[in-house]
């Protein structure tokens, strides 16, 4: 006999309830109590995952944020959490209407919990600026890392998992990164956009860090994830949300935006990551830190304390690095010269700015720099889909008694919303304080060339340049 979609969401609800009764308790400063069964616990209490404590989620945001110093292992569990719960709403609401089954359950939590098992130390500032340094170039990724870590924890700790599983996990993982599977079966396709949503960028990731991250700094967030994840429906295996909530969708693209311009890419985090990436950099040579990275037996050893391994080493090899890191603990940063905002009709065919730029842009007379004087950095920041507006492509819905949907474009519901979804911004940096004002005057010569005029907004403090 077939049973409603009442009966089969009484009987997940019971089951999930029973459940508990063997789940690990763990009580989360953002979501609340979080519960772990036995099968997630063989992921969590293995030592790779453990790992995940000894990474900063913000990289070295915490010494600019002392708050920040929340780790990639609560977001994971965060993440895990919410992947459940948007699987169990839209399986409450819809019953058997899309068929979600038990393991698809399962799925959707573990690639939530694993998400980010590869993800290297610093944040995202070793695959973005130490390997493509050390490396030429590297299009290494930590998504790619996490599938291989997946596999590799299966393998060593014993886990025995459906293989069907395994595989979906590990493509639900990808399903946002440049090298998500061009194969992904087209059945119950919404799945694989809770996690990581490389269809338009609303997941559970994106909830989760907006609001912990928020948190963790002090700031206040006026981004409620609850209304999406409780009102979202699936139509024609998308994940839509009711017209009326695009300005909440709206407002978590913006938000995250305003933590990259505030909190990420702030410019005093910048100067510190800026010198990090350059005692990675000295100590590669005897660390051979960038030669982990393709063997996850070796990869998961590495995390944020290699800093302190650097900082505390007598080896005269690691000297270089050593002074650089004790330099950010002495608080003698690379000094901050000024930054200009590259023109909107100059960011399709921007090329980067390099040090070398900005010393032949020198005048004669004009105190000699070298490149190595001068560090250069190139922020971007949009709503996830570079200078395309992701809301484009996301789909809503009048009301739950209709079965049409539809996107719906910014003028529609308000002027006052952004028109250009993407921002460039150039930093320059001196790293000695006594040549601020000569990295000031050529970064100034560089825009006045380039664009005919200075494209800062203001000019460099003269208290700052004659620091010495």
């Amino acid at each position: 006999m077939e049973t409603n979609g009442n009966e089969e969401v009484t009987s997940l609800y019971s089951l999930s309830c029973r459940d508990r009764r063997f789940s690990k308790h763990i009580h989360d400063n953002v979501h609340g109590n979080i519960y772990l069964d036995p099968f997630f616990l063989q992921f969590v209490d293995t030592e790779q995952f453990q790992r995940l404590r000894e990474l900063k989620q913000l990289g070295l945001t915490h010494m600019v944020y002392p708050g920040a110093v929340h780790s990639r292992f609560e977001h994971s569990l965060g993440v895990y959490w919410l992947a459940g719960e948007a699987v169990h709403t839209v399986q409450g609401h819809q019953g058997s209407e899309i068929n979600i089954e038990r393991n698809d359950i399962r799925t959707v939590k573990l690639a939530g919990l694993l998400h980010d098992v590869g993800h290297g130390p610093f944040s995202h500032l070793f695959e973005r600026e130490f390997l493509p340094r050390v490396l030429n170039g590297s299009e290494w990724s930590h998504e790619d890392m996490s599938v291989k870590m997946i596999d590799y924890i299966v393998d060593a700790q014993h886990i025995e998992i459906d293989a069907a599983i395994l595989n979906n996990v590990k493509e639900m993982v990808l399903a946002s990164s440049a090298n998500a599977s061009q194969n992904t079966v087209n059945e119950k396709r919404f799945l694989y956009d809770i996690v990581a949503n490389g269809r338009n960028g609303i997941d559970v990731d994106k909830f989760d860090y907006i609001v912990r991250d928020s948190r963790a700094c002090g700031l206040g967030c006026n981004f409620q994830f609850q209304r999406l994840l409780e009102t979202m429906r699936v139509m024609g295996d998308e994940i839509c949300y009711r017209a009326k909530d695009y300005l909440t969708v709206h407002k978590l693209f913006a938000t995250r935006a305003d933590l990259h311009r505030t909190v990420y890419t702030h410019a005093k985090v910048k100067a510190i990551e800026l010198m990090v990436v350059d005692a990675l950099t000295l100590a590669n040579g005897e660390l051979s830190i960038s030669a982990s990275i393709q063997e996850p037996a070796k990869f998961w050893k590495l995390d944020d304390s290699i800093l302190r391994q650097i900082e505390t080493s007598d080896k005269q090899e690691l000297k270089k690095a050593r002074d650089l890191v004790l330099r950010i603990r002495r608080r003698y940063l690379y000094q901050f010269c000024n930054e200009f905002a590259v023109p909107k009709d100059k960011q399709e065919h921007f090329k980067d700015i390099t040090p070398q730029d900005i010393v032949c842009s020198q005048k004669n007379g004009d105190t000699p720099l070298n490149e190595e004087d001068i560090s250069v950095s190139i922020v971007k920041i949009d709503l996830t889909r570079g200078r395309s507006n992701p809301l484009e492509s996301i789909k809503f819905f009048q009301d739950y008694e209709s079965d049409y949907k539809f996107p719906i474009r910014d003028e529609r519901i308000s002027h006052l919303l952004p028109a250009f979804c993407q921002d460039m911004i150039v930093r320059v940096y001196s790293k000695k304080p006594e040549l601020v004002g000569a990295v000031s005057k050529a970064f100034e010569n560089y825009q006045l060339k380039t664009y005919g005029m200075k494209a800062q907004v203001h000019d460099t403090p003269e208290k700052k340049k004659r620091r010495v």
